[in-house]
């Protein structure tokens, strides 16, 4: 049986006649006569007893009109339900990021968006570089922002921001009055490596001819405790320059670009290519431009 079998049905018990059903249902009066005998066929039961012109309904039939309105019903509460749905979002977005992006992106988009979407409920995955990318293919996130480019096609990419990877050192520190710096200089003194992720490649890259005679002190998750650990003297390391804006203009870091060209990283907002995106996920992406390209931003 399908909807419209119901429809049908509860229109001719409604108007006690098959000819007028036949009109308000827009068929003809054999085709309302062919959908009752399918759903009698299927009900094993006649639903209808039938007196000349006159029709009503057996014991069966008053029973399934029961449940013909409540399946309608539902019907109707479902429709109802998704209209207001896109009327007004609700639900969860779940977003894979690092914590520099939690600390420097997230919480102007975040609020924005929760004022223009205040049902939806929005979920941070603490993520790095390609985990950020397997938790977007395991819908396991809906989106991510990472640093870009990303090779995995089935990944749409969104470029919000570009900034620099600069050496960071304390104010006393003999490298701190340089601008620039080569890996070769940095090879006398300890260093703070990220641990994982794409700017750990990547300065592995820039520091692979020294690669030998490095001294890495520690490998930090966290680009709070890296920027706490350089100030105290522990070594050099490495930050995007949106991640340390405060303290470098408070003095507490100093910024040395590599040399001999600098570090630049573009950081995109990611998602599936083949993910239905829904009104909230439109949002997301509109505020994520709106807010976060304009500003400071962080990545994985």
């Amino acid at each position: 049986m399908d909807l419209d079998q119901l429809h049908t049905f509860l229109e001719i018990v409604r108007l006690k006649s098959f000819s007028k059903a036949a009109q308000t249902c827009y068929r003809t009066q054999p085709a309302i006569s062919a959908q009752v005998r399918q759903l009698e066929q299927e009900l094993n039961t006649p639903l209808f007893e039938r007196f000349g012109s006159r029709i009503s309904l057996t014991t069966a039939g008053k029973i399934f009109c029961q449940y013909a309105e409540q399946i309608l019903s539902l019907r109707r509460q479902a429709q109802d339900t998704i209209g207001e749905l896109e009327r007004s979002p609700r639900g969860e977005l779940v977003i894979a990021a690092n914590e520099a992006t939690c600390i420097h992106v997230l919480p102007k988009v975040f609020s924005e968006f929760k004022r223009q979407f205040p049902n939806v409920q929005l979920l941070v995955e603490r993520s790095y570089g390609s985990r950020i990318v397997e938790a977007l293919l395991e819908n396991v996130a809906d989106f991510g922002i990472a640093q870009l480019p990303i090779a995995e096609r089935r990944i749409e990419t969104v470029k919000i921001h570009s900034d620099e990877v600069k050496a960071i050192v304390p104010p006393g520190h003999p490298l701190a009055g340089q601008r620039s710096v080569t890996a070769l200089e940095l090879v006398d003194y300890p260093l703070l490596m990220p641990k994982y992720g794409t700017m750990r490649a990547r300065l592995n890259e820039w520091l692979e001819l020294v690669e030998d005679s490095l001294q890495v002190s520690m490998e930090l998750d966290s680009t709070e405790m890296t920027k706490r650990f350089v100030m105290a003297g522990l070594g050099i390391s490495f930050l995007a320059v949106s991640h340390f804006p405060e303290e470098l203009a408070a003095g507490g870091l100093k910024a040395l670009a590599l040399a001999p060209e600098p570090m630049l990283r573009q950081i995109g907002l990611v998602y599936r290519k083949d993910k239905a995106l829904s009104k909230a996920a439109l949002g997301f992406i509109q505020v994520v431009l709106a807010h976060a390209g304009a500003g400071r931003a962080g990545g994985g």
